[in-house]
């Protein structure tokens, strides 16, 4: 159906745009006259959006410990969505933010890793471990046994090493191998699964930005349905129009694309070919990258979109010689229906009137494959029993092993089980651990020869950077702390400088 050429512009319209974005920010006292009239969108007045948390979750299993606490607290801080696998919510809760997810399970039962427990997880990071405390008597302040300055006698408290250790990996690694998702995909926007809440936060985050802006009369809007996103509308070519688009707000922080390759939408449409615009300047009116995809009727269909061949393009002029687009820096999301290309050239596929385009989810892409399983094991579990070893110069857990339970015995059985599984994985072996911060250069050795000590601060930085890199996949190493302070790391070059297991 098309729109009669005599279709007066709106200027209400027009002004409502600009307000949603925010161009001329002084015109909101407009936009709040406007709404006591006229009810036609929530009021928020800010142009800058804040993307709900990644839809996948990362399952940490002891989240309570020195190190697990840690992991936590450093994984909320980039953005990842948190589940907690505890045996106890309330002591837990007090130990932990009240961001996270907390689920009733534990390792040494496999019944109760189900999956509520499992379900959505795209990363493990596994840092139980046996209680190891001094005998009791030993000492009334044990503040320098965990500082791991100061040895004295120790005993295991509670479950043996056998059953954590190695049982209690292993029923987590054969759960996780279930349910476990692709991890050479970023989730950007998800609207298959939605709750209440995170429909009203994509709500809005997306708003229409039609040709009226250029005088046209065309209208448009994305509409959270139950399972997909509808952009859908009437695009008219009167007053020198024809386009239709829905764009998010800026993004804040930006996205970090770096590591990927490209986009992927996963749509239906009814035949007509869109475009998608990725921006990495705030302003309103700058350049956009672009691509153009076909759609089939009524099919669902995978597009990928690699940055390599995105458009620079400039109010539907190519920009020539523009630099390619920035991923580090992504502002927002556009997507558009327009009677042209680029250039004055016209869209072959296009037809003015009622259109829809179901959006299910919007994901980055990237071609190698990242860590899915992070164990936290120790540094000399290969050295108990083994020729040429002189246990005088080894630490206490070495000397120690028979009479702790065969702690690093059963340690490197759980990692075996993890070796053995197909899930990529990353086995960290830190020697003995401290509370002091961290910051420290880290030491990295593979062959289990390496002795010293690591703050469990860098630690936990480890196990966030291991899901992140595709050289960390299937290494095993052992890590140290050095003497130098160091304000940032270069984690591609830790990782890349390591052997994999295979």
């Amino acid at each position: 159906m098309q729109n009669n050429n005599n279709s007066q512009w709106n200027l209400c319209r027009f002004l409502k745009t600009l307000i949603y974005f925010e161009v001329f920010p002084p015109l909101n006292w407009i936009d709040n006259l406007i709404n006591v009239f006229i009810k036609s969108r929530p009021q928020i007045h800010q142009n800058q959006a804040k993307l709900p948390k990644n839809m996948s979750v990362i399952l940490v299993a002891g989240a309570t410990g020195g190190v697990g606490k840690r992991v936590v607290k450093k994984l909320i801080s980039q953005g990842y969505q948190v589940r907690c696998l505890v045996r106890d919510i309330e002591k837990s809760r007090a130990v932990l933010n009240d961001d996270v997810d907390l689920v009733l399970g534990d390792i040494t039962k496999p019944e109760t890793l189900t999956s509520l427990v499992m379900h959505n997880i795209q990363g493990v990071i596994c840092c139980t471990s046996v209680k190891v405390q001094p005998v009791a008597g030993d000492t009334p302040n044990r503040d320098k046994y965990y500082q791991g300055v100061k040895f004295y006698q120790p005993e295991i408290v509670g479950d043996t090493p056998e059953n954590v250790e190695y049982q209690g990996v292993k029923n987590l690694v054969e759960a996780a191998s279930k349910y476990l998702i692709k991890t050479n995909e970023k989730t950007i926007f998800d609207f298959t699964q939605l709750d209440d809440q995170q429909k009203s936060i994509y709500q809005n985050i997306w708003g229409a930005l039609d040709d009226v802006v250029m005088g046209g009369v065309s209208n448009s809007s994305l509409q959270i349905t139950a399972n997909t996103a509808l952009f859908t509308g009437n695009v008219s070519i009167a007053n020198s129009g024809g386009f239709a688009s829905v764009r998010t707000r800026n993004f804040t922080p930006t996205l970090d694309l770096s590591k990927y390759q490209g986009i992927k939408l996963k749509v239906k449409g009814d035949g007509q070919r869109y475009k998608i615009f990725l921006r990495t300047e705030s302003t309103w009116d700058g350049i956009g990258y672009a691509f153009g995809f076909n759609t089939v009727a009524d099919t669902w269909l995978d597009i990928y979109i690699p940055f390599q061949d995105l458009v620079p393009v400039f109010r539907a002029k190519t920009v020539k010689e523009c630099p390619s687009i920035d991923t580090q820096k992504i502002c927002s999301l556009q997507l558009m229906l327009s009677k042209f290309e680029y250039d004055g050239v016209l869209n072959p596929q296009f037809s003015p009137g009622i259109f829809r385009l179901e959006i299910a989810t919007i994901t980055a892409y990237q071609d190698d494959i990242l860590p899915q399983f992070v164990l936290v094991s120790s540094a000399g579990v290969t050295r108990p029993g083994k020729p040429g070893i002189n246990l005088d110069e080894e630490p206490p857990a070495v000397r120690l092993n028979d009479q702790l339970g065969g702690i690093l015995t059963w340690k490197l059985r759980g990692e075996d089980s993890l070796r053995n599984s197909r899930i990529p994985y990353t086995i960290i072996r830190p020697c003995a651990l401290t509370e002091n911060p961290g910051g420290k250069e880290l030491i990295c050795d593979q062959g289990d020869h390496i002795k010293g000590k690591i703050s469990r601060d860098d630690v936990a930085d480890l196990c966030v950077a291991s899901l992140q890199y595709p050289q960390a996949v299937n290494l095993t190493f052992e890590v140290k702390e050095g003497e130098n302070n160091v304000t940032s790391r270069d984690w591609q070059q830790l990782f890349s400088q390591l052997k994999s297991d295979y």
